[in-house]
């Protein structure tokens, strides 16, 4: 097996750029822990993947909040039971902010983005 054929995933032969740290922000948690060990091993500090790392943490902290909030409401009172399409409204929002990511835009996700924007210290 010669060099260019390692599949290991040190540091050495798996690089990340900062277009693949900004859509991976968005994947699931362990896609944004990934992502955020990742921006740390970037020789130099990359603005868009740390606004696609705040973006994504802010998101999925919301949609599990709202998860939570809708999980305990609906069952109480089934009327509400209409509010379950907001969970096809984070769909389309989670959509949205992959597609920011991989055009390598620096705009906050529909409605709900500009909530998160400076809102994680750590990540900078």
């Amino acid at each position: 097996m010669d060099i260019g054929q390692r599949s290991t995933f040190d540091g050495k032969y798996f690089n990340m750029n900062s277009k693949t740290i900004s859509i991976l922000s968005y994947v699931t948690i362990i896609g944004w822990i990934i992502a955020y060990i990742k921006s740390k091993d970037l020789t130099v500090k990359n603005d868009l993947a740390n606004y696609h790392l705040e973006q994504g943490l802010g998101f999925f902290l919301l949609t599990v909040v709202v998860n939570i909030i809708l999980s305990i409401t609906i069952p109480i009172l089934p009327v509400l039971s209409f509010l379950n399409y907001i969970g096809l409204l984070l769909l389309i929002l989670w959509v949205f902010g992959i597609i920011n990511a991989a055009n390598e835009q620096k705009k906050p996700i529909p409605v709900v983005g500009k909530m998160f924007e400076n809102k994680f210290g750590f990540l900078a």
